[in-house]
């Protein structure tokens, strides 16, 4: 009990930022509203009860006329009652109700979710949350799969929480509505020479009770394993995803007999913790469903003996029933809804987490080197580097480099350039010391480049917008990269970063860079992927191109007049 409380807690925390945002009265009016035909309906079904009462007390009277008018007439007047309305006018008014409850609570749940999606996704790419989570490879803090705790968790929560919270808004209305009519026309029992009055309220609750703490006692189980499942799941698909991202690789390597085992493997565990969830689902659903069963007769069973006493009549003995089993739902709504849940408790507990991660990988923004721009060249003063385990790559290393030439840092693969090369993006969050960067535009181009999904026009002008790239400046940028053949499918939309070779992508991301013009560049390994001939010729056009601009290349092989050597935990200038 005490992990749902735990949920309660959590899921109040999740859902508190939404309904005081910007859209606070729509949200408080759509709920509102909602809550108040859920309300409606319960009214609806209180009256139901009496109506029930009426027609078979008319039945047992032989009475047709009342019997017709109940069913037909919008109003009748029952003898000793009063004014009651007919079946068809309950049953217009019902459906309304209900139709609407269900419009206004989807319209709740659309704004919710996209209010949702939009807050998470600005805190995940804000400050490189995205990036800093990725960062850390400690078990207690790894997040996995932010893509689908965004996509498939904010809807399972928002659609959840409000079914689960309506619910029991409703059942909660529905216990105060019922519990004094079952009061009063339960009657008294005498026991062991003790009157009980309204006894099958009481009745009513010991049984709810029995079968709430049974009901826990079987399923608390299920909370974890639901958890767990969530992950599983998420981690098959992951695998089936870079299947998709990475066919080339893979069938050069002919491995598809080794994905074939680790998707198979991955299964494996979404299979057999399936397989504990249906077992403890059985145990449970063993309980619950004979629950309900019995609490569909055990009311008759009890209030028959009043009825062959003929101290209540054959609407009574309906309408007992009935009311009963509104009261006995209401408080057995712990029962009824516990598979939904543990499923709600464990995308609380993923969203939370998540939520958490990117708080703390936001403000790991804030560590690092200090940066500062407006420098005439780039500066390092007392820069040390750190992997997150806190093994130095770098060690209070200082440096100046001035503008206007190709200046090469080189060292040995695995020394640590590629962090050099993040920590002067100010992305690196792990050292200290000082970087200044030169005045003017910078661009940093990876050594693996990012192209997004849509058209070659795009991934050329990327990050910036496609609609002011000119044709004729984007046609030269390819052909100066030696990607001529490019340039008629400028408005052709693929997934670029696999429909080009390695060597095509990173020439593609150079031309991006010609576009560009930056003041300063920086490259890591960005022609790597080239044979030796090849690789000059791209540097050569790209110096022609960019002849007023700055480039820093990270390489493994030394190159050009001005060089700096990335060893022994320094940097060594060579000029």
């Amino acid at each position: 009990m005490t992990n749902f409380l735990t949920g309660f807690a959590e899921g109040v925390s999740l859902a508190k930022p939404y309904f005081k945002s910007e859209q606070k009265w729509v949200a408080w009016g759509l709920l509102g509203a909602v809550v108040g035909l859920n309300l409606l309906l319960v009214g609806l079904n209180v009256i139901l009860t009496y109506w029930n009462n009426d027609f078979f007390n008319a039945i047992q009277a032989y009475d047709s006329k009342i019997v017709v008018a109940l069913l037909y007439m919008p109003v009748i007047r029952v003898p000793g009652k009063g004014a009651m309305p007919g079946f068809l006018e309950l049953v217009v008014i019902y459906v309304l109700i209900a139709v609407y409850a269900t419009y206004l609570s989807q319209m709740l749940q659309i704004k919710w979710r996209q209010w949702l999606t939009t807050h998470y996704v600005e805190n995940w790419l804000q400050d490189r949350a995205y990036y800093n989570i990725s960062l850390s490879h400690a078990p207690s803090s790894i997040i996995d799969n932010p893509d689908q705790r965004i996509s498939e968790d904010l809807n399972n929560f928002t659609t959840s929480t409000l079914s689960l919270g309506i619910d029991f808004i409703t059942n909660v209305v529905t216990l105060f509505s019922f519990v004094f009519v079952l009061y009063s026309i339960s009657g008294s029992i005498t026991l062991l020479g003790v009157t009980i009055p309204g006894y099958m309220l009481w009745v009513a609750i010991l049984y709810a009770l029995v079968g709430t703490g049974l009901t826990h006692l079987i399923g608390r189980k299920l909370v974890p394993l639901a958890f767990n499942q969530q992950k599983l799941e998420a981690d098959f698909r992951y695998r089936l995803v870079r299947i998709r991202e990475h066919p080339e690789a893979i069938a050069l390597s002919h491995g598809e007999a080794q994905e074939e085992g680790e998707l198979v493997g991955s299964f494996q565990f979404v299979r057999d913790n399936f397989w504990a969830i249906m077992r403890r689902t059985k145990a449970l659903n063993f309980f619950t469903i004979s629950f309900n069963q019995v609490a569909s007769i055990f009311p008759l069973v009890v209030i028959l003996p009043r009825y062959f006493a003929k101290k209540i009549g054959l609407g009574g003995l309906s309408q007992i029933p009935m009311v009963f089993g509104q009261v006995q739902g209401a408080l057995s709504w712990f029962v009824t809804s516990y598979s939904g849940l543990v499923a709600w408790r464990a995308t609380v507990s993923r969203l939370y987490g998540f939520r958490e991660a990117m708080e703390t990988a936001r403000a790991m923004a804030a560590g690092g080197p200090r940066l500062q721009a407006g420098g005439e060249g780039l500066a390092l003063r007392d820069l040390t580097l750190t992997l997150p385990d806190g093994r130095k790559l770098l060690d209070r290393a200082s440096l100046t480099l001035p503008p206007g030439e190709l200046v090469t840092i080189s060292g040995a693969s695995g020394t640590g350039k590629s962090t050099l090369f993040r920590a002067l993006a100010g992305i690196w969050p792990y050292g200290q010391g000082e970087v200044t960067l030169p005045q003017g535009k910078l661009l940093f181009l990876p050594q693996k480049p990012y192209f997004p999904l849509g058209t070659l026009r795009r991934n050329l002008a990327y990050p910036g917008p496609e609609a002011g790239l000119d044709d004729e400046a984007a046609r030269e940028a390819l052909a100066a990269m030696g990607l001529g053949h490019l340039a008629e499918r400028l408005d052709e939309a693929a997934n670029w970063g696999l429909a080009l070779s390695g060597g095509e992508q990173q020439r593609l991301a150079l031309a991006r860079a010609i576009l560009a013009k930056p003041d300063w560049l920086f490259l890591d390994e960005a022609t790597s992927a080239l044979d030796v001939g090849l690789a000059g010729e791209i540097r050569g056009a790209l110096r022609a191109r960019l002849p007023g601009t700055t480039i820093v290349a990270i390489t493994h092989h030394e190159q050009g007049p001005r060089q700096v050597r990335f060893a022994q935990a320094q940097l060594s200038p060579n000029f």
